[in-house]
């Protein structure tokens, strides 16, 4: 397998299992990545109009090559993708292991590891974890791992723009068709895209939550859906989890998050309504003992800040304007923490991120230093 076909099978397999299209690709009628456990149904879903050109179909042990009638590239793999634990392998150079959330916490991460919840009790974890890197800062080590991949990103509180038949369809050892592994059944193999997605939209619809067909088969909508919707900021611990893994790459350790469990500047804990609490879009401001960051998601970028423009970056953040700042910093000036934050100082940091074509809020922030 060359270079270049492991590289695209790396990117398709990340977007099956989270969901997110692959980097570059529009999702369509067909599926971009489709994953088999059995090769026996391989025929038919070649047959369907559910794979063309743009998809990638992983199967056991099957041959490498594109197909003539469909255009779709299939590659063989060994092992198991769709179990809750196990390894697999694709040509002899991609390697994967997949736990379950609940036994995460005490497994060695041996490599790329794909993380399922897979029943109540790993959502029952997931949700524990969540809630105290909300309230305390305090995030699980494994979930923050650059090596670690949580599974079905949308059945979790995520918004997912693209996650359906478009995307990804999981195909089981019955010939069942799903998006995922642990999702609820939108057909068989060989069925219509036009089929498919309309039981996707269908079971979507029949719940008020975002998200019900990519867990469906595992934790039941009744459980699911209520905790949800308690946690509207889920979306954006997972965002959170996505930016300490990326800073963990760049060698930078255990940052502290606005927002979780505590905010840079202070006073702003007690902010009603800030502006960057729930919003998985909204930039992330997070700092150590001596250095201080954005991460700019919709843009991919992170900036290095002084502390000055941090403090001013976070205050635009929560608080969404030049004279909420300007207030905010007069209540506290008393508080020799705060510092002095003058006008000229917002608009300074309001113009940066302007010049860099970045909107942090409506009105917008920046910094120093692309890292």
């Amino acid at each position: 397998m060359n270079e270049e076909l492991i590289s695209r099978v790396g990117r398709h397999l990340r977007s099956w299992v989270t969901g997110r299209p692959p980097a570059g690709d529009t999702p369509g009628p067909e599926a971009a990545t489709v994953v088999l456990e059995d090769s026996a149904f391989l025929g038919a879903l070649l047959g369907s109009d559910a794979v063309g050109p743009r998809t990638i179909v992983l199967a056991p042990e099957a041959r490498d090559g594109q197909d003539g009638r469909s255009g779709a590239t299939v590659v063989g793999y060994e092992g198991s993708l769709s179990g809750s634990e196990g390894d697999a392998s694709v040509g002899d150079l991609l390697f994967l292991q997949t736990q379950d959330y609940g036994v995460s916490p005490y497994m060695s991460l041996l490599g790329t590891t794909l993380v399922r919840v897979a029943g109540d009790t790993d959502f029952e974890m997931f949700l524990a974890d969540a809630d105290a890197a909300r309230a305390e800062g305090r995030f699980a080590p494994f979930a923050v791992s650059p090596a670690v991949q949580i599974a079905d990103l949308s059945g979790l509180g995520a918004h997912v723009p693209g996650d359906g038949p478009g995307t990804r369809l999981h195909v089981d050892r019955d010939g069942g068709v799903s998006v995922s592994p642990q999702g609820l059944r939108l057909g068989t193999a060989g069925d219509s895209a036009a089929a498919l997605h309309s039981a996707w939209q269908r079971l979507n619809a029949a719940s008020d939550v975002r998200g019900a067909v990519a867990l469906g088969a595992a934790v039941p909508e009744e459980v699911r859906g209520p905790a949800i919707l308690q946690r509207p900021w889920l979306a954006r611990y997972l965002a959170a989890l996505d930016l300490l893994r990326d800073l963990q790459t760049r060698g930078i350790t255990e940052p502290r998050v606005s927002g979780f469990g505590r905010r840079l500047v202070p006073g702003l804990d007690s902010v009603d309504g800030a502006l960057d609490a729930d919003d998985p879009e909204a930039p992330f401001l997070c700092w150590t003992s001596d250095k201080s960051y954005v991460r700019v998601t919709g843009a991919g970028r992170t900036f290095q800040l002084g502390r000055h423009a941090a403090e001013i970056t976070e205050m635009l953040l929560v608080l969404g304007s030049a004279e909420a700042v300007e207030e905010h910093a007069a209540r506290n000036a008393a508080n020799a923490q705060s510092g002095v934050v003058d006008r000229a100082a917002v608009e300074w940091v309001l113009a940066f991120f302007a010049d860099k074509g970045i909107s942090l809020v409506p009105g917008a922030p920046v910094l120093e230093t692309t890292v």
